[in-house]
């Protein structure tokens, strides 16, 4: 059943009935069109276009196609901010970590919910649960709860999904407003001392030529694991002992490896490496070319010849090398060195750096941050602790002149 029901000068309610909701009530649904002054005129072209967009709204609420924005619920607008905002706008990553957030925690807690009831305090209330809530379903220990990035992040989807709600008119007052972001509490990185790397170096040797030349990198250049992926051949100029950081690979998509520049502006970048890396990944390249030579897997790389590939191309997965990471230490457990994240590699390039008085501009650049600023505000505590060092040798040199100038004679 279908109706049009006059409501202002030139407003009209159009009316579309569809059986029976699970409470026995007629399942109703109504939209309101305005139309032009010049359509008021004339009475048969008035009803022409009133019945054509009765006709449009009927067949889109009994194709499903019309969206009720007074009773729709949260996880049916997540859908229709996914497909306009999220896969539109956002880059891969950047889709996979929201989604990610959004399947695990969020879409559970507010997926039944009407998007227009829920308040701040709901909000307050969610963030809240999740400061107290555990990485594991059974973790008992205080520093297993779930890190203040992970409720910044949470806290970013919603303010995100409610903006669109809110410029997309579906809800009158956006939640968010009411609500402060959570204080992010910034980690100390966990790094590797010079003697701690020398015994990562040695241990190093019993591995195969593939990680070998990875860890190499990683601790002397500071690359991310996603520019190590993208590293190719053509990069290297093995005469002068530069590498060219112009890709990366962040993650697979459809088991295709997504090819992007780096993270941003700065991390384009030229850096030089040491003769002992060169001479590294010399004799990693010549086996890497024996190894293709003699394999019998088609080749899949097209034109691309990355470092850390398989025999036929494709590089590793991101996952991989976090993996091959993880068992290295397993398996060295016994000689002491305390386990870092991969990515950490790259911190204890920095501070190594650091310690030794490099200029923060150069450790900036190396790193691949777009301003200076970035790697004070990361390496703050390192560079304060070597400026400390510095002071206290002048104060040493000091105090031999202090000690000179007691037993000078009168």
């Amino acid at each position: 059943m279908a109706s049009i029901q006059k409501r202002g000068k030139s407003s009209f309610l159009l009316v579309v009935e569809v059986g029976e909701d699970t409470k026995g009530k007629r399942d109703k649904h109504t939209k309101t069109i305005r139309v032009e002054e010049s359509l008021l005129k004339t009475p048969k072209k008035l009803r022409d276009h009133l019945n054509e967009e009765l006709m449009k709204f009927k067949i889109e609420v009994e194709s499903g196609v019309y969206i009720r924005l007074d009773k729709m619920k949260f996880s049916n607008f997540v859908d229709e901010w996914i497909k306009k905002f999220l896969e539109k706008h956002l880059e891969s990553t950047s889709q996979l970590n929201y989604l990610f957030h959004l399947n695990k925690r969020i879409l559970p807690y507010f997926g039944h919910m009407q998007i227009n009831k829920i308040k701040p305090l709901h909000i307050e209330s969610y963030l809240d649960e999740l400061s107290k809530s555990k990485k594991e379903k059974h973790s008992t220990q205080e520093e297993d709860k779930l890190g203040s990035a992970t409720l910044v992040y949470n806290f970013r989807v919603l303010r995100s999904i409610f903006i669109k709600a809110t410029e997309w008119k579906v809800i009158q007052q956006n939640p968010m407003d009411g609500v402060k972001k959570p204080k992010e509490i910034q980690k100390e990185v966990e790094v590797y001392s010079e003697d701690e790397v020398s015994i990562l170096f040695d241990l190093l040797e019993n591995e195969e030529l593939f990680f070998q030349a990875l860890i190499y990198l990683a601790t002397t250049t500071g690359m991310r694991r996603a520019e190590l992926l993208g590293l190719e051949w053509k990069h290297i100029d093995f005469k002068n002992g530069i590498i060219d950081i112009k890709q990366s690979i962040p993650m697979f998509k459809d088991g295709v490896p997504v090819i992007k520049d780096p993270k941003n502006k700065g991390s384009k970048r030229r850096v030089v490496i040491p003769r002992i890396v060169l001479n590294k990944l010399e004799e990693f390249k010549k086996k890497s070319q024996k190894d293709q030579l003699s394999s019998e897997d088609t080749w899949l790389g097209g034109e691309h010849r990355f470092l850390f590939a398989h025999e036929n191309g494709i590089p590793y997965y991101p996952h991989n090398l976090t993996d091959r990471w993880m068992a290295f230490h397993k398996k060295n457990k016994q000689h002491g060195l305390k386990y870092i994240r991969l990515h950490d590699l790259r911190h204890t390039s920095a501070t190594l750096l650091i310690n030794s008085g490099v200029h923060a501009k150069i450790i900036s650049s190396r790193l691949g941050h777009s301003k200076i600023g970035t790697t004070m505000n990361v390496y703050g505590h390192v560079i304060e602790s070597a400026d400390r060092t510095a002071a206290e040798k002048f104060e040493g040199l000091f105090g031999k002149k202090a000690k000179k100038t007691a037993h000078k004679p009168n």
